[in-house]
């Protein structure tokens, strides 16, 4: 028995699991190209010319710089495209959060599915049995909160609503990091019926978030990944990423087939298809290269320049201000409750534990 086996026997749920988190040398630019870029440009393309949507570029380009660092970011972190897209679109632009949030959803279905491809391509590891679960829990919160909920939200308070929640999980995640070395795993390995009620019930809450918001299912799962099973951030960014980029194209989907897909959103679709499809793909090569911390760090980073900026920008009234501090306050109680309940289980949970900083 090797030095490694030994190491592993003494830790309870630890065992090694087949494969590694590593990408395949390099990015198989090639393949990507052929099977993933040039179909969506070939039928963008052709899409553009029988419909004459060239013009489409004048009043709307401004969309397609906003997604090329939005696009890159979704690959790259667990905050999808629309966390870039509807701030940006509702603060600094003042669009309609119901265009916001369409377009959202719209333009990750592109981005997050082009990146889930190029992730799968790089061979990449992801939670592979947490998709089916939270996705479905997922699917069915996205449309309780496309029907339900965002109808009866005033658009100051969609705005407030969703700095607040990717604040608190940005202090969540600076929270846990203080210490690079903290135990991480890179899979469940105890999935019993619990575990996949856990997950349902995560996907419904993060997907009735992407309901009113655009984004949030990868947040959120993201969020109980890393805090309630311990699972290392280089493995639950890219399952994130593949569970919003799923979400999104029902969400599209199901908004065509209502009708309920605000027209403006349309055009400024149009615009950025190119852009995130490569983009997001690439932001996913670079997060497989990237060292765990660096990915921590950016998150951190771009969540405090978002929230600051919705302070400034949106008018507080003493009730967003008191909703605000609610929902912060209440984030972190449930973050710190799955944390807690990790570290008392955590040996059940299993997987590979990660040397620090990697």
């Amino acid at each position: 028995m090797n030095k490694s086996q030994k190491h592993n026997q003494k830790r309870p749920g630890c065992a090694p699991l087949p494969g590694n988190n590593r990408p395949r040398a390099g990015f198989p630019f090639l393949r990507f190209l052929t099977l993933v870029y040039l179909p969506i440009l070939a039928v963008w393309l052709i899409a553009m010319a029988m419909g004459d949507r060239w013009a489409l570029f004048l009043p709307n380009y401004f969309m397609s710089l906003v997604m090329a660092a939005g696009s890159f970011i979704a690959g790259s972190t667990s905050m999808g495209g629309g966390a870039v897209a509807f701030p940006v679109m509702t603060l600094v632009f003042d669009i309609s959060p119901s265009v916001a949030r369409d377009f959202s959803l719209m333009v990750q279905s592109v981005g997050m599915m082009a990146a889930s491809a190029a992730i799968v391509i790089m061979g990449v590891r992801v939670e592979k049995k947490a998709l089916p679960w939270a996705g479905a829990g997922g699917l069915l919160g996205l449309l309780l909160g496309y029907e339900v909920l965002f109808p009866l939200l005033a658009p100051a308070v969609v705005k407030t609503l969703f700095a607040s929640v990717v604040f608190s999980f940005g202090l969540m995640l600076w929270w846990i990091n203080r210490h690079a070395n903290r135990f991480r795993v890179t899979a469940i390995r105890r999935f019993d019926s619990v575990v996949r009620l856990e997950l349902f019930l995560t996907g419904l809450a993060g997907g009735m978030v992407s309901g009113i918001l655009g984004s949030g299912v990868d947040i959120v799962v993201f969020s109980v990944l890393v805090l309630r099973f311990g699972i290392c951030e280089k493995v639950a960014t890219p399952t994130s990423v593949i569970l919003m980029g799923t979400n999104a194209l029902a969400g599209m989907l199901w908004g065509m087939g209502t009708g309920a897909l605000a027209p403006e959103a349309w055009g400024y679709w149009w615009v950025c298809v190119p852009v995130v499809a490569f983009g997001a793909p690439f932001g996913a090569w670079c997060m497989g290269h990237w060292q765990r911390l660096h990915i921590v760090w950016f998150i951190c980073a771009l969540i405090v320049l978002q929230y600051a900026g919705t302070l400034l920008i949106v008018p507080q009234t003493p009730m967003l201000l008191a909703g605000n501090v609610f929902v912060i306050a209440a984030s972190l109680l449930l973050f710190r409750l799955f944390h807690q309940a990790y570290k008392a289980h955590r040996t059940g949970f299993g997987g590979t534990r990660r040397r620090p900083g990697g």
